[in-house]
């Protein structure tokens, strides 16, 4: 059973990731039940929470989003619905239409897209989706938010006797208007409204002659507003059919209330589905927002947490466009506990708290920002000792608050437990201190749990690198500046840099070699040689980036020139056709050519057309039968394949011209053409073989087809060899 103590909740400020989660709420409700996320009690429960999450992600990357879940709260309308006799407004019903039609949207919609979220269409099949409370409500209510004239006969009967009343009240009204202002008994401005009434402005000196209801004056007491009494008789119909349609509308609404009231434990699945659904979504916008994964839980009782951030201080540095340093940590069966030491802000607090915040939001089914290749495991208690935790209240000092914290330490520490504790034995007599906190390292290492803690004591450092399943882990810093680089490094103790920091702070030389003096000589010793091999340390960490970075570069060039290859080979196949789809056309071009000198010389039509259909038939037997989508694709191809040639062509012909202009200008002599060398048209591109000269014409065989050419339009290309 996992149980996870409030206090390590605090120490790792989990509730300032809740307060940001909850921000990305839409809801009130979803917004309240994100404050209230803990870790959960069993690994069951929280994989199937961690893939809702990781589910909700991936519709972030896809083109199958889920729909909007916003809705308003129906929390008092569930409360109605359980007193009997009670009604639900008007507003009430078009927020159940509502969350009706938005629950029935999501959990369709995740029924339609089950391949792509099993999970999530699993969450949600519970949920009966049903049309009836929606066209119920729809029945009686427009769009506008009135109940119809339709929705009863005796509603639809008493609505057009008041629309009758209303026409009869202007009528009435009309006819008195015009009466007195022919007396000329009204004021200039005739009528006004008075409790939503039309009145007649009467002169006060005529206000006896005017029959009707004194509706009231005006302030200066000159006009006096009287409702004519003809109108009188009719508003007091209205009144009482105005009353009957009340009366009729609340029984409706009782009625469609009596129909919802068996729905309400589907109204309250839906209510709790779509909250469910708000905090899911919020989780996942969280994750998206700084890159976070669901990484694989490891079988065995490991972690391997690779390019780890803390996520408060990677939302908040990226607010500020700052950049945030990951961390890569491992703990495993044979290393179960990391002692980082080094000096102070180096980055081991926050080191140490990263993978605190991380293990308890993987196990409160938040996902979180590591690498993909990331393993993390489960551990039923995480322990913290985080701060400085004097309590003036309950008058306890630092070492006092600690030795507590050590002693719940003591009771409830186990092989499924981890512990976090910052700057371990400090608060009292450092030699004392020291002892004792190696006392409880040591017992903590018997019980077989896993554990991180940050220290400057040496014998801790001492006991890390004796003790087989303990390792040394430090912080770098710059040999040279000593500047933090915040890049935590597994298997060596990490020196305090006490006397180089005072240095570098501008204490005198002078009062830090009296320091020294006062010392062992063999800790100073020990200090030097560690923080030596630190400075190697950190050394060697650069060379190893340089070349790693060197190494990037060569693959990237190497993929970078295997895709100018391809580009290549893509253009030389499309040259390669676009070149034997000229040649074909050439050789229709010369057999038509030679069909045609035959019939100019015979004038025979019908072997002409004999041998034209016959090129025709042999030239559709070779095509395939494409539908025209693809002949359009072909053509687009072909056209584009061809406008690429045109334009290399026309710079070539450009560099042609060019060197014919500077042949001219020095005219060299013309290569003498003999049969069976390999020639060219001058401007063209196809090469043949003279296989017969006469009268300064040449015989010029391409393969496909021979032509007659003059000699003086040839250039050679390459002479016959002679054996």
């Amino acid at each position: 059973m996992i149980n996870i103590h409030n206090k390590t909740l605090q120490d790792l400020e989990f509730s300032t990731v809740l307060q940001q989660v909850s921000e990305l709420c839409v809801t009130a409700l979803g917004n309240e039940k994100t404050l209230q996320i803990s870790p959960y009690k069993t690994k069951e429960e929280l994989l199937v929470n961690l893939q809702l999450t990781n589910e909700y992600l991936s519709s972030f990357y896809n083109d199958n989003r889920i729909p909007n879940h916003g809705f308003d709260t129906i929390s008092n309308e569930l409360k109605l619905l359980k007193i009997e006799n009670t009604y639900l407004e008007i507003h009430s019903l078009k927020k159940i239409i509502s969350i009706s039609i938005t629950t029935n949207s999501i959990v369709t919609f995740l029924k339609k897209f089950a391949e792509y979220y099993p999970g999530l269409n699993d969450f949600a099949s519970h949920i009966e989706v049903t049309k009836v409370i929606i066209e119920k409500i729809d029945g009686i209510v427009d769009r506008f938010g009135d109940i119809k004239d339709n929705a009863s006969n005796l509603l639809f009967d008493l609505r057009q006797s008041i629309n009758q009343i209303k026409g009869k009240i202007n009528a009435s009204f009309s006819s008195a208007l015009n009466t007195y202002h022919n007396l000329e008994y009204l004021d200039d401005i005739r009528e006004s409204v008075v409790e939503n009434k039309r009145v007649l402005a009467v002169k006060a000196m005529y206000r006896r002659k005017v029959k009707g209801a004194i509706m009231g004056g005006s302030k200066t007491g000159s006009i006096v507003y009287i409702e004519p009494e003809t109108t009188l008789q009719y508003s007091r119909e209205l009144n009482n059919l105005e009353y009957e349609e009340h009366e009729e509308i609340i029984r409706i609404l009782k009625e469609v209330t009596n129909f919802i009231r068996p729905f309400l434990p589907l109204l309250e699945d839906c209510q709790t589905f779509l909250i469910d659904i708000d905090v899911i979504s919020a989780k996942a916008k969280y994750a998206k927002s700084m890159n976070a994964i669901l990484p694989e839980f490891s079988e065995d009782k490991s972690m391997y947490l690779r390019d780890a951030y803390h996520p408060l201080l990677y939302l908040n540095n990226l607010a500020k466009k700052e950049t945030t340093h990951p961390q890569t940590i491992e703990l495993k069966k044979d290393s179960r506990i990391i002692v980082i030491s080094g000096p102070n802000a180096g980055g081991k607090s926050i080191t140490l708290k990263t993978v605190g915040l991380l293990q308890v939001m993987i196990q409160s089914g938040l996902l979180i920002p590591v690498h993909e290749r990331s393993t993390v495991c489960l551990f039923d208690r995480i322990l913290s000792d985080i701060g400085d935790n004097q309590s003036i209240e309950n008058h306890l000092s630092t070492y006092s608050y600690r030795l507590k914290q050590m002693n719940y330490f003591l009771k409830k520490c186990n092989k499924n437990t981890l512990f976090l504790i910052d700057e371990f034995g400090t608060g009292s007599d450092p030699e004392l201190g020291g002892a004792l906190a190696e006392t409880f390292l040591e017992e903590f290492y018997h019980r077989e749990a896993f554990g991180i803690i940050t220290t400057h004591y040496s014998n801790l450092k001492i006991l890390a690198n004796e003790l087989p399943h303990m390792l040394n882990a430090n912080m770098l810093f710059d040999e040279r500046t000593l500047e933090p680089l915040f890049k935590l490094v597994i298997g060596q103790a990490g020196s305090s840099f006490t006397f180089e920091v005072a240095q570098k702070n501008g204490i005198p030389y002078s009062l830090i070699n009296r320091a020294k003096k006062k010392i062992e000589r063999s800790k100073v010793r020990f200090d030097a040689t560690i923080a030596k091999l630190q400075k190697e340390r950190s050394r060697l960490e650069k060379t190893g980036q340089s070349l790693k970075l060197n190494e990037k570069k060569k693959i990237e060039e190497a993929d970078k020139l295997e895709g100018i290859n391809a580009k290549i080979q893509k253009k030389l196949e499309s040259y390669q056709e676009l070149y034997d789809s000229n040649q074909r056309l050439i050789y229709l071009g010369q057999k038509v050519n030679d069909i045609a000198e035959k019939y100019f010389d015979n004038k025979q039509k019908r072997e002409l057309m004999s041998e034209l259909f016959k090129v025709v038939q042999i030239e559709n037997s070779k095509r395939k039968k494409v539908t025209a989508k693809q002949k359009k694709v072909i053509k687009e191809k072909e056209q584009k394949v061809k406008q690429e040639a045109e334009k290399k062509v026309e710079i070539i012909r450009k560099k042609k011209k060019e060197a014919k202009k500077k042949a001219i200008e020095a005219p060299k002599p013309k290569a003498i053409i003999r049969i069976g060398d390999r020639v060219r048209m001058e401007d063209g591109r196809a090469i043949g073989t003279i296989d017969k000269i006469e009268k300064n014409k040449a015989v010029v065989n391409y393969g496909i087809f021979t032509t007659n050419v003059n000699i003086d339009l040839l250039e050679l290309v390459e002479a016959k060899k002679i054996k």
